[in-house]
């Protein structure tokens, strides 16, 4: 046993943190490095109203939606996503004696995004509209070899999902997703990627689908809903591009490691 294992959870982990804790500090005990990253979307959302600030989600003509961050709501989301929640989980590993490091992809420059100038959404009236992108970013690089050597120091990297960007060549932290990070974090690790939701796998006419290539992924993800649609795009593109198997399902996480659950994506 042993590697590295790249692990998106969304904004659940917050809640769950010390269930979680307890089976990352198993994973570590059986010899692996973990890269886990967090969301946190309706945390970060909650304390946006507290502060005035109403979230505003886009949809985009691909399907898929995302976050629209202004100025304000990046604030928001780095102290949130950098600080409460990042820290949170990082303690609670602490406490089931993993050697734990939060970090955002900011720090190191250890994921570079690509600000967005202009995005397409669907407006109001159910037509494509370009509108000015906000502080959302398109990963460009991550900085596999920084990775490795913080690995070398740790047990696992908690990872929020902020990548460093330039604004009139100025840096800036981009909001990007979470399963756009872990995808890219895993092939330049060359690691096993387990993206964990709250169902068992892709689901078809109720039954787990349990193994897809790459391009039975991406045809696939044309035919379900958001949210799985992403998570089978970001798993199909992070085996082509060097991670030995991407993994979608629910918890437990020893379980998908070893591929007894959930939906294998591999070559």
């Amino acid at each position: 046993m042993g590697g590295v294992i790249v692990v998106k959870m969304g904004g659940s982990i917050y809640d769950r943190a010390g269930e979680v804790a307890g089976e990352i500090a198993g994973l570590a005990s059986d010899g692996y490095k973990v890269v886990l990253v967090h969301g946190g979307g309706r945390i970060v959302d909650e304390y946006s109203r507290r502060m005035g600030i109403e979230p505003r989600i886009v949809k985009h003509p691909s399907g898929l939606t995302s976050r629209y961050t202004s100025w304000e709501e990046l604030e928001v989301f780095v102290m949130v996503m950098a600080g409460l929640i990042n820290k949170t989980i990082t303690a609670r590993l602490l406490d089931n004696g993993v050697k734990a490091l939060g970090i955002t992809g900011l720090d190191m420059g250890v994921v570079k995004a690509r600000k967005r100038d202009r995005i397409i959404i669907i407006n109001e009236k159910g037509r494509p509209q370009a509108v000015k992108a906000g502080y959302t970013g398109k990963i460009e690089a991550v900085d596999g070899e920084a990775i490795k050597k913080l690995l070398g120091a740790v047990d696992v990297l908690v990872v929020s999902p902020i990548a460093w960007g330039l604004d009139e060549g100025k840096t800036v932290p981009l909001n990007v997703d979470g399963d756009h990070m872990a995808s890219r974090i895993a092939p330049a690790l060359q690691a096993q990627l387990l993206l964990v939701t709250d169902v068992p796998g892709l689901l078809i006419d109720g039954r787990v689908v349990p193994r897809l290539t790459p391009d039975e992924a991406e045809e696939t993800a044309r035919k379900v809903g958001r949210g799985m649609n992403r998570k089978l795009i970001e798993a199909a593109k992070a085996v082509r591009e060097g991670a030995p198997r991407a993994v979608i399902g629910s918890t437990p996480l020893k379980s998908l490691v070893e591929g007894s659950s959930g939906t294998v994506i591999e070559p």
